[in-house]
């Protein structure tokens, strides 16, 4: 773990130099973490003499020390959003609370701080990192592929925090159904996944001809090799497998061939 620590001191010019204000910043992987720390005398005479030196969040520092970080996401090496959460405590004797953040309101941050701001502040802060960045993983894989194969995709459904998604491939000779469940928030792959594909066409016409009575409604068959690449690659590596392999596994199942 690198930490790189800078201060800022105040303008000299506009308060004395018996008080000092500084801001620290340490640099933990894609985290920031900046503290701001000003000097009880000090502030009182800003306020005082009502200068406009200093933030209100800085002022605040009155009631106890405020711990500010700022997390940065990324996909396929590119940069993303920018989240801030900042952290209160009213003295060094009582457990920090969230004072503030910008983070999505369907990510759990006030279950993660029940369950570990209290007893473990890093962890608690590495944890929102993970949140953060798994979302902005799940959310920009369904973009690339919509951007990438939009034409060929008929419906997508997703949840907010994009664990559950569901979306239609919509070939000439069939219509193929992807569900998507991943095990947790943290996660960037699925662990439930079903693929289907429904005859239609010709393969409707093979594939019912010998169901009898079942005939008028057809029956889909799952197609593995769309699952396994799923829960092993990124959304857009295993749609493109999905596309590359789909007519030879349709002809497999739907004429006589045993299933992919």
């Amino acid at each position: 773990m690198e930490a790189d620590r800078k201060t800022t001191s105040g303008d000299a010019n506009d308060m004395p130099t018996s008080h000092f204000q500084e801001k620290v910043t340490y640099r933990v992987g894609n985290k920031q973490l900046f503290m701001y720390v000003l000097c009880y005398c000090c502030i009182c005479e800003i306020i005082s003499r009502e200068l406009k030196l200093v933030s209100e969040q800085v002022i605040c520092c009155l009631e106890g020390t405020r711990i500010g970080i700022l997390y940065e996401t990324s996909f396929a090496g590119e940069p993303c959003e920018l989240y801030h959460c900042v952290l209160e405590s009213k003295s060094f004797l009582e457990k920090m609370t969230v004072l503030e953040h910008t983070i999505p309101f369907f990510l759990p941050i006030r279950e993660v701080e029940n369950d570990l701001l209290s007893s473990n502040a890093m962890r608690f802060i590495d944890h929102i990192g993970e949140l953060l960045q798994a979302y902005v993983d799940r959310r920009e894989q369904v973009r690339l592929v919509k951007e990438l194969y939009g034409n060929q995709i008929g419906e997508l459904y997703h949840s907010l925090p994009y664990h559950m998604i569901e979306f239609v491939l919509e070939d000439s000779d069939c219509k193929v159904t992807v569900s998507l469940r991943y095990p947790d928030l943290v996660s960037v792959l699925p662990t439930r996944v079903k693929v289907l594909a429904w005859p239609m066409h010709q393969y409707k016409k093979s594939h019912t001809s010998s169901a009898g009575a079942m005939g008028s409604q057809p029956i889909p068959a799952r197609l593995s090799y769309a699952e396994d690449a799923l829960r092993t690659m990124s959304l857009p590596e295993a749609y493109a497998e999905i596309v590359l392999n789909l007519q030879q596994a349709l002809q497999q199942m739907f004429q006589g061939g045993s299933p992919s």
